[in-house]
């Protein structure tokens, strides 16, 4: 038995499946250790991506290219090495132009207008590039309306700009980034307003919608105020209260009442304990003569009156009783300036107004000489000395109300069963050892279960072959090697214990002969190894 007792055929087909054999195995072998493919590149267009594809190709870098998702994937440990080569060649998947177009050259014929044109899609592309460097934006587009000026105020038009932004997937933007989009635009232009910025996303959701509630937005600020109060006072009781009792033996919550109302007082107060004389006016009025005539108007009561005696010496006893009647007045005005104070006061808002604050605190753990943990409950004065703590810590105030609290408790030790653990079976590292056990266990079979009998059978076929132009004894001999390639040893080959099966010598030979044929039939390898015992027999 060999192979050069083969056939050419026998041994072409032997050689070609070995072959076969060897190239399944190793291709099993490298899909085992096929590396993880990363997306390179996402969203191209067929001819950018057909860019790509040949400058791969020139670096000698192994690609995928996936036309459904218009992706490019590389293995994991390739991609940045890609991308920078791809850069350092020009490419790159910002499409964007910003001011680079101010910098080509222009012809002598440029009108005012492509001037203008060019200069304002410059603007939006480096707006566009700004913005599309926020974490959550992959991608920005901007339009401005921007009037032409006019001289005429009448004639004055405000720009106006709308943005467009592609947001990565389970990615939003808060109010306050959109806000911040909204004026970062209305900053780069000239008598632009950032209400006039409208901001969309690849959804068609308007972002900064200018007809919200205003009630609902001014409630939102206060909730987040308070939070921040609140969060900002447990700080500093979490940072006091570590180092003395532990980062995992207290639970501390504050809660804080805002007060948002708005009040505007003002107020004048007199006090008439104090007056002051501010200005005196004094009228002393008298008059001396005859008195206005009286009684009825007419003839006797218009004549002048008659002669009077004028006394020698003015001042003498008999003038005092010709004096004539007269009247006289006395006025005075005084006015007095009080003291009084005038003050405007404005209360201002966020003002807190109430403060809360609930701290439990964990029993002291203690261990003992034999490693068991025994728990003690913490002293009165102990406690007493963290909420002091903790008092100052927030700026405790008896005015206001607060109320600090300070408990002793023993936590609940943790559920360890309901800690949820990723199964062995969904990790990486299992998969990729199941597909290397995979490999190691098709290779083996496909060596002793599928490649070794056939070269066996192969093997066989062509030493029966090199025997069968013997007749009868070529197939006799055939079945001997067969045999002996069993290891089967000559003295426990017998035709069995039962004597039956053998033909009686009385028996006519065409019995015999037929009975032999029907053993041969049945069970050709045991006659055959019977025949060669009685051929060494006989020798």
């Amino acid at each position: 038995m060999g192979f050069n007792r083969l056939g050419i055929v026998r041994q072409v087909g032997l050689m070609i499946g070995l072959a076969a054999s060897i190239a399944i195995g190793f291709s099993v072998v490298l899909w085992s250790q096929k590396p993880e493919y990363h997306v390179l590149f996402s969203n191209l267009s067929f001819a950018d991506a057909n860019q790509v594809i040949e400058q791969l190709k020139l670096f000698n870098l192994p690609y995928k290219f996936d036309a459904d998702g218009r992706a490019i994937l590389m293995p994991q440990d390739k991609v940045h090495q890609a991308r920078l080569r791809l850069a350092a060649e020009g490419f790159t998947t910002e499409k964007t132009v910003g001011f680079e177009l101010l910098d080509q050259e222009q012809g002598l014929g440029t009108s005012q207008f492509m001037e203008t044109t060019r200069y304002r899609r410059g603007l939006e592309g480096e707006l566009s590039r700004t913005i599309s460097s926020l974490i959550a934006v992959r991608s920005a587009r901007i339009h401005l309306a921007i009037p032409k000026e006019s001289v005429f105020i009448r004639d004055a038009r405000k720009p106006r700009a709308s943005v467009f932004v592609e947001l990565f997937a389970g990615r939003k933007l808060e109010p306050t980034q959109v806000a911040a989009i909204a004026n970062l635009v209305a900053s780069s232009i000239p008598e632009l307003d950032a209400d006039a910025v409208t901001v969309v996303d690849q959804k068609g959701r308007l972002l900064n919608t200018r007809d919200a509630d205003t009630d609902v937005v001014l409630a939102a600020k206060q909730v987040e105020y308070t939070r921040r109060i609140e969060q900002t006072l447990l700080n500093r009781v979490n940072s006091i209260l570590q180092p003395v009792v532990g980062s995992d033996r207290f639970r501390a919550e504050v809660s804080a009442d805002i007060d948002f109302t708005e009040v505007e007082q003002t107020e004048e107060l007199f006090n008439p304990d104090m007056p002051a004389l501010r200005s005196e006016q004094t009228l002393d009025e008298s008059r001396v003569g005859n008195p206005a005539p009286v009684g009825i108007p007419g003839a006797l009561s218009n004549q002048p009156p008659g002669a009077s005696a004028v006394p020698e010496v003015a001042g003498a006893d008999g003038a005092q009783g010709n004096k004539a009647p007269g009247s006289s007045r006395k006025q005075a005005t005084r006015n007095f300036e009080l003291d009084r104070s005038m003050s405007y006061t404005r209360h201002q808002q966020g003002r807190v107004r109430r403060l809360t604050v609930a701290v439990v605190v964990d029993d002291i753990a203690e261990s003992g000489s034999d490693g068991a943990v025994s728990y003690t409950p913490w002293a009165s004065e102990d406690l007493a000395r963290v909420r002091l703590l903790v008092q100052d810590a927030v700026g405790y105030s008896a005015l206001r109300g607060d109320s600090i609290n300070v408990i002793n408790t023993r936590f609940v030790a943790p559920d360890e069963g309901l800690i949820e653990e990723t199964p062995f079976w969904m990790t990486e590292w299992f998969w990729d050892l199941v597909k290397q056990v995979l490999a190691v266990l098709f290779v083996l079979l496909l060596v002793f279960g599928i490649l070794r009998p056939i070269l066996k059978s192969l093997a066989v076929t062509g030493t029966a072959s090199g025997v069968a132009g013997l007749g009868a004894a070529g197939d006799v001999a055939a079945e001997l090697e067969g045999l002996d390639e069993a290891g089967i040893a000559d003295d426990q080959i017998t035709f069995g214990n039962d004597d039956s099966l053998m033909p009686a010598a009385s028996q006519s030979f065409d019995y015999q002969i037929n009975a032999i044929r029907s053993m041969v039939a049945e069970d050709p390898a045991r006659v055959a190894q019977a025949v060669k015992q009685w051929v060494v027999d006989s020798e």
